[in-house]
């Protein structure tokens, strides 16, 4: 079947239908293939821009030989629609509804508009559309190039189109899930005190958790909020049986200025006396804001920068010493959402800050 098409002729260039556009092509985790094809043949058709393919990710960039790079990055994939499929594209004013239009081809139709319009950025620029990033981290196409081809994600500042409502989002904080074991004595539920029951004795567990009190953490001027709770209890085997087995699931955020070592070594001292086994984790991303290219950001875009205290893949630009940001259209708390929109004013005024930021 030939790729869906996807036009980026100056002339006719619309940042808010190519969101509906893009929205369109259907691209749940897993089926970026379509996307990525429509995608990688609209930038070759634009003629300045070296394109290239790993996977169903697609990279593309100038080579002026400016003195600096940056690099914008955006993923292709979606959840699974809703139970009441929430494509095609809805158009309610200046709102566009439906699966994706938050999280996150709002960020990237503005990835494209840039890439066909800004053809002499006063930076070199490197657009990154990768695969694979709402599912998990085994399968981020944006992992895998970091870990085969590390020379593509160069560059001296990096920005991830994600949602802020457009609103700078320095860094993000590191998470860590572990699974913690209290553990009993089996018995008949008739005759209880025969055994020792290990989801009473969960409650030591919670107790804990209850008690806690995360902390805020200053890192480049931002101050991030940590978080500690359960997310998950299982335990017992029958309804006549006094359970010898309980797992609590943990998930610990974490500040930027701590690694995954010092959060895991953190939650072992939290849970002396219990089983600790680590199921999950990701490091953090510093801000940045410090270096220049981060500051001249910030004063071109004109938002006071905040602290992102969910994971994103900035995270993997900090591991490559690469400053990072989030900024992109759209409300975050209406990613993933069945009535899912952006709206179009939003994505309009991203695409003119980065245009006056690159241009």
């Amino acid at each position: 079947m030939s790729a869906p098409l996807i036009d980026l002729s100056a002339d006719s260039l619309d940042v808010v239908e190519l969101t509906r556009a893009l929205c369109d092509i259907e691209s749940v985790s897993g089926h970026e293939g379509p996307i990525a094809d429509a995608v990688e043949a609209a930038l070759r058709g634009l003629g300045h821009l070296e394109v290239l393919r790993d996977g169903d990710a697609v990279i593309a960039r100038t080579q002026l030989g400016r003195a600096e790079r940056v690099l914008l990055a955006g993923h292709l994939d979606t959840v699974p629609l809703a139970s009441t499929p929430n494509l095609p594209v809805r158009v309610e004013g200046e709102r566009l509804i439906g699966r994706g239009t938050v999280d996150m081809k709002g960020g990237v139709a503005v990835q494209l508009a840039l890439a066909a319009t800004v053809r002499e950025p006063n930076r070199d620029v490197t657009f990154v559309f990768y695969d694979g990033e709402e599912v998990e981290s085994a399968r981020n196409g944006l992992g895998r190039i970091a870990r085969t081809s590390p020379e593509l994600l160069a560059a001296d500042f990096a920005v991830l189109l994600e949602p802020t409502s457009a609103g700078i989002e320095g860094g993000c904080n590191g998470t860590i899930r572990v699974e913690v074991t209290a553990t009993g004595k089996a018995a008949h539920s008739a005759r209880a005190w025969m055994g020792h029951n290990a989801i009473h004795e969960a409650a030591v567990l919670l107790g804990r958790l209850t008690a806690y009190e995360p902390q805020e953490v200053e890192v480049d001027g931002l101050v991030y909020r940590e978080s500690l709770g359960a997310v998950r209890i299982e335990g017992g085997v029958a309804g006549n049986v006094i359970p010898d087995r309980c797992v609590v699931t943990v998930n610990y955020r974490f500040a930027p200025s701590k690694d995954v070592a010092v959060a895991e070594k953190h939650l072992r001292e939290l849970f002396t006396g219990y089983e600790v086994v680590v199921t999950d984790a990701a490091g953090g991303a510093r801000p940045g804001l410090d270096r220049p290219m981060a500051r001249a950001f910030v004063e071109a875009i004109g938002a006071e920068p905040l602290p992102k205290y969910g994971w994103t893949d900035v995270a993997r630009f900090s591991e490559l010493d690469v400053p990072a940001v989030n900024y992109g259209p759209g409300d975050p708390l209406k990613a993933h959402a069945d009535d899912e929109f952006v709206n179009g004013e939003e994505v309009r005024r991203c695409l003119q800050a980065l245009t006056a930021w690159l241009a």
